[in-house]
């Protein structure tokens, strides 16, 4: 089991599609990256704090490799727009991978590097050791699952049949 904290836009559909893939085991949204102590959704808003909306995959690396989580990653981020996606704008919409195993962070850097051609604007995903991490409110776990229809920017249906669970 592995863990790899994800940011890319509003953390609502980030966690409804990373859920869906076979190999992915748990997730839980949060604020990642910042400078205070126990941030709130509010507080995360002003993009006074230096969080972004994250989320946290836990996944079995035997199933789901690294380098194809980084695919599905990119599937569903813009990795050239700078603190936005979609029509989420702010600091703590910026695009970023952390990761806690030292080794993660060549996988992290070369996956980009072999990305970069693919795009004619310049990667702006932060790559960068996990700091600071902390669950989000209840209500924003699992919230789509919540509130079928509720607002998201990613297309859940890019999951291919033979990925899900």
């Amino acid at each position: 089991m592995k863990k790899i904290w994800l940011a890319g836009g509003c953390f609502w559909g980030m966690e409804a599609y990373f859920m869906q893939l076979n190999g992915v085991l748990n997730t839980k949204v949060g604020y990642g990256q910042g400078t205070t102590d126990r941030p709130t959704y509010q507080q995360v808003c002003t993009g006074t704090t230096g969080y972004a909306e994250v989320c946290e995959v836990t996944y079995d690396e035997k199933i789901l490799p690294l380098q194809k989580l980084l695919e599905h990653f990119f599937r569903i981020i813009d990795p050239t727009t700078l603190n936005r996606q979609g029509p989420d704008q702010g600091t703590q919409y910026r695009t970023g991978v952390y990761y806690a195993a030292e080794e993660d962070k060549a996988v992290i850097s070369n996956f980009i590097n072999k990305m970069q051609p693919h795009y004619s604007e310049p990667i702006v995903v932060e790559i960068e050791a996990v700091g600071r991490f902390f669950p989000a409110e209840d209500y924003h776990q699992r919230y789509l699952e919540k509130t079928p229809g509720g607002y998201c920017h990613i297309n859940l249906g890019l999951v291919k049949p033979d990925e899900r669970k």
